[in-house]
């Protein structure tokens, strides 16, 4: 029986540059999120919440029991993050499938190997300038810390990877209990603060661990979404076939003409649906406003769109002509005002 084997596909130049893109950001949030642990929060001694969170846990329980100057003292940030990190990665990967492995494999090894060399990077900086950053003000090593920290997070989350470590609980609770994953999160990292105030003097610098995990938290749900969001506008118009040209057209941008029935009168109506950007929708609301004074739109602000013209320039829309569709009234009847217009005073009310 003669074996055989799949054949190589070489891939093309396009699959590459995008696979090399994909990497440089992975390693640029890691890089980030450790240089906010290591610069910022680690040396001040902040409190915060994921494994690096532990880490500092277990480096100001080996200074509270045998006292500052240890040799285990540098390290014990740098080698909880690593045994958290690689326990949790491999506990992920039985629980969760070999494809969730996959994608948090990058940040289980780059973020505590990042996070290794920037405290020996910090160690040589409060050499060389007498103390850590911005040692003489915590607030702003807290907010400088979480924005930083959520930001690298909020890089690596937006091209769909992960940093590791307390990211993989909350999803392996929700595969097999329904939690919440974000909720979850938000629990564990509030345990891990918490459990700093046993260690940590004063007792101001652990709080300050809450305001690092709310303002890394914010940052990484707006900076996340960034060039995905889009706007969704629906029109409802009595010359709807002018306004449907002029977004094919002038705005260049598709559109999807629904049939409606007015909620009053019952009566037959079309609405447009079209997404735009944020700056396409001032020329939008120009035009329709142009057209139709008395045109009814709703906008709404949508998180993602994937599709025709949203990830390339320049798309050359169709305009076929409109098909018949027995469920429609005929095109190029008008159809009736929309539920937003008051009824005539001779219609009957429905019952």
């Amino acid at each position: 029986m003669k074996l055989t084997l799949p054949k190589f596909q070489r891939p093309t130049r396009r699959q590459v540059t995008k696979f090399l893109l994909y990497a440089v950001i992975i390693v640029l949030g890691n890089m980030l999120a450790a240089g906010a642990s290591a610069f910022f929060i680690i040396p001040n001694n902040l409190s915060m919440g994921g494994t690096t969170g532990l880490g500092i846990f277990v480096r100001n329980l080996i200074i509270r029991t045998s006292g500052a100057g240890t040799a285990w003292e540098d390290w014990a940030v740098s080698i909880t993050t690593y045994t958290v990190n690689i326990a949790l990665f491999i506990l992920g990967t039985v629980l969760l499938g070999k494809k969730f492995a996959a994608s948090v494999l990058a940040g289980t090894v780059l973020y505590p190997t990042f996070l290794t060399v920037f405290n020996v990077a910090e160690s040589a900086l409060e050499g060389a300038i007498g103390g850590a950053l911005c040692s003489d003000n915590l607030l702003l090593a807290a907010i400088l810390g979480g924005m930083v920290f959520g930001l690298g997070v909020a890089i690596v989350v937006r091209v769909g990877a992960s940093t590791g470590g307390t990211d993989i609980p909350p999803l392996i609770f929700q595969k097999y209990f329904n939690w919440p994953v974000s909720v979850t999160l938000w629990v564990i990292d509030m345990v891990i603060v918490a459990m700093q105030l046993i260690v940590i003097t004063p007792y101001e610098n652990a709080l300050y661990g809450i305001i690092i995990v709310l303002l890394s938290s914010v940052v990484v749900e707006k900076v996340a979404p960034i060039g995905m969001k889009r706007t969704q506008v629906k029109i409802i118009s009595t010359k709807y076939s002018e306004i449907r040209d002029m977004i094919l057209t002038k705005i260049s941008r598709g559109v999807t003409v629904l049939y409606g029935q007015t909620g009053y009168l019952k009566q037959d109506c079309y609405m447009l649906l079209t997404i735009v950007s944020h700056r396409e929708l001032v020329t939008l609301k120009a035009e329709v406003q142009r057209i139709d004074p008395e045109a009814f739109m709703t906008i709404g602000v949508v998180s993602e769109v994937r599709g025709r013209g949203f990830h390339s320039d320049g798309v050359d829309f169709l305009m076929p002509q409109d098909r018949a569709n027995p469920n429609l009234p005929p095109a190029s009847s008008s159809p009736q005002p929309s539920a937003q217009q008051p009824p005539e005073e001779t219609a009957e009310k429905p019952q």
